[in-house]
């Protein structure tokens, strides 16, 4: 049994909070990179140029690559055979999220109640998301989300008679009523399987995933491919002015479901879509 102080998952999480708002995915910024040399059309060519240079002046500055800094989605893989000492576990994280966001600077975001409203000042609480593992050691991912890309996302409870051509429309449905809202060029996370709620889950998890890995099984895999060709025939492009590059990249995960169902959800995020890893 390896004792652990939450301190430190505490000291953890406010550093990813800031690193992850400040620097994207090296792959997902080479994907914009990319887009930026092959975009057919001037304008959204000259979109996907204004994003590379305003990533550089990010890094370069120490700033937030966007200014919705997100509100805090923390998945946390905790092994079994760790103690945890020194305090709440969730507490923890909490206080990571409010140290990161208020001594990093970083906008906060949160709404003390949804309806009421009311800001809580310093974006806490958090989303957590925690699971037990195998081994002694924490794995927390922090994934800071902004809501000009969730407020797009989707789930619809299809039957099993639906086809994997009626799973492609609805993500591509999704994509084209969103248009410009949620910054594109998007990465999608698209889950399938599970009930209402795994399967809302399962697409949050898969935006954590790396945009130049493909699903383990080669059927997803090739799923995924027909999505991002499905998605970039509609022509949405960068910010929604046109062009070729509407998403960077679409990522599945699924799970096993009811015989009587089909669950589908796509959990849309933006050109910025933000995670950092850590293992304690």
């Amino acid at each position: 049994m390896r004792e652990l102080h939450v301190k430190e998952i505490t000291d953890a999480v406010a550093r990813l909070c800031v690193e992850a708002n400040r620097e994207l995915p090296a792959d997902l910024e080479q994907k914009i990179q990319n887009a930026a040399e092959t975009e057919h059309s001037a304008l959204g060519r000259a979109v996907l140029c204004d994003l590379c240079e305003n990533m550089q002046a990010a890094r370069r500055l120490g700033l937030p690559v966007c200014q919705d800094t997100g509100m805090a989605v923390v998945f946390a893989e905790v092994g079994q055979d760790v103690h945890l000492v020194g305090g709440s576990f969730e507490d923890a994280i909490h206080e990571g999220v409010r140290l990161g966001y208020t001594e990093g600077l970083l906008r906060c975001s949160v709404a003390a109640d949804p309806i009421r409203r009311g800001n809580t000042g310093d974006n806490t609480p958090a989303i957590v998301h925690t699971r037990l593992v195998p081994g002694d050691r924490v794995t927390l991912t922090v994934a800071p989300k902004g809501f000009g890309s969730e407020n797009m996302s989707r789930l619809r409870m299809m039957t099993p008679a639906a086809t994997e051509e009626d799973i492609i429309s609805f993500v591509a449905e999704t994509v084209r009523e969103a248009g410009g809202n949620p910054c594109p060029p998007v990465v999608l996370g698209v889950g399938i399987g599970g009930d209402f709620e795994q399967c809302a889950l399962l697409a949050k998890q898969a935006l954590c995933r790396s945009v130049s890995k493909r699903n383990a099984d080669p059927y997803y895999a090739a799923l995924e491919q027909k999505m991002l060709e499905a998605v970039n025939q509609l022509g949405v492009g960068p910010q929604g002015f046109g062009g070729d590059t509407t998403a960077l990249a679409v990522n599945i995960e699924w799970a096993p479901t009811h015989i009587a169902g089909l669950p589908v959800s796509v959990n849309v995020g933006c050109h910025v879509t933000r995670h950092k890893i850590v293992t304690i």
